[in-house]
């Protein structure tokens, strides 16, 4: 296609400044740092792209997990703590849209029984105190420390990041907990009085009717969920615009992982759910690192409660999603990663103040 001479000096003019001054001020701001931050020469993950398996100690054996970084920024390292438990850290892969243009080095990370990482069959194995200390050992073994180790988990990851601080917060330097509240009595709460009754009732009495009768793979169930539940607090997209990213997650999930920590029900963790009283609500004011919270308006958890979440955290903040749902790096997008970013270079800056 041949193009007039305004029209190609007019191209020329946008090409020029679209390589001089990236618009979005979270961009890396120069050439020299982009290429940095691109540069895996020397790496041990160079030849894989950044992927590597890390073996990890178990009291049932030695296992191998699956993590992937991207980037490279010295003061700026996030690890990804994913959600399930099952799931996998496919969900994640929209902060491709957003960390790097930041600088912001980050770490995929498939935990022990999720898909791209062994899958032992020994159930004894999915605890939370057996967890905490796979991700010591990934820390260690990826040499995260407290000057650049910030620790991001999104639902059940913020249950398994939060024990993890508790533990371990000499290691951190900043501690993100996406979409979680401090405690899963108070959630069950939040999902019989709160999130049930916006179903309508003869839906909630249905679904209420299979979970009575533990018929949880009845095709029903599901039928009742989606349209009724998923879209309105899991992920508020119709469903067949739900992102690939997401499907996989969901198809890959390891489901005697998930029922046996978080039980079939989707109202709340019930049964014999070993995470059923899992409850760190009076434990947060021991946190001494700064903090982000963040919660969406239409969350299957309370927003309200991950609010106060950060107000017992010493250096807490909050991160409010007025369009977001449990996976609100999704359904509110911007809003998430505009304060997510803001949050982990206030910190590196040390300009962290509680908002």
């Amino acid at each position: 296609m041949k193009l007039s001479t305004a029209s190609a000096a007019l191209l020329a003019i946008l090409l020029t400044q679209g390589c001089s001054a990236p618009a979005d001020s979270t961009a890396v701001s120069n050439e020299q740092t982009t290429t940095s931050y691109l540069d895996y020469s020397g790496r041990e993950d160079e030849l894989s792209g950044g992927a590597r398996m890390i073996k990890i100690n178990t009291p049932k054996g030695e296992f191998n997990v699956w993590t992937k970084r991207v980037g490279n920024n010295p003061t700026m390292k996030v690890l990804l703590l994913h959600g399930g438990p099952g799931g996998t850290h496919e969900a994640f892969e929209c902060f491709d849209s957003y960390f790097p243009k930041a600088g912001i080095e980050y770490y995929y990370y498939d935990q022990l029984g999720s898909h791209y990482s062994d899958q032992p069959a020994d159930t004894s194995l999915w605890n939370i105190e057996r967890f905490v200390e796979e991700v010591e050992q990934v820390r260690q073994a990826l040499g995260l420390n407290k000057d650049n180790f910030y620790l991001l988990g999104h639902s059940w990851g913020g249950i398994l990041a939060t024990e993890y601080a508790l533990k371990h917060q000499d290691k951190l330097k900043g501690l993100i907990i996406s979409n979680m509240m401090s405690s899963v009595p108070a959630y069950n709460q939040y999902a019989e009085e709160v999130l049930g009754p916006q179903m309508p009732p003869a839906v909630l009495s249905e679904i209420k009717q299979i979970e009575a009768k533990s018929d949880f793979s009845n095709p029903r169930y599901m039928e009742l969920l989606l349209p009724n539940f998923y879209t309105k607090h899991a992920l508020r997209m119709p469903l067949e615009q739900w992102p690939d990213p997401v499907n996989r997650m969901f198809n890959h999930m390891n489901q005697t992982v998930y029922v046996q920590m978080q039980g079939p029900s989707e109202f709340g963790i019930r049964g014999n759910a070993s995470l059923r009283n899992w409850d760190r609500s009076a434990d947060l004011p021991k946190i001494q690192v700064p903090t982000l919270t963040i919660g969406g308006q239409h969350d299957t958890m309370d927003p309200e409660h991950m609010k106060w979440m950060a107000s017992q955290l010493p250096q807490g903040r909050y991160l409010h999603c007025p369009e977001g749902s449990h996976m609100a790096m999704y359904d509110d997008q911007k809003t998430y990663f505009n304060g997510l970013v803001k949050f982990v270079k206030d910190v590196d800056s040390k300009a962290m103040v509680k908002e």
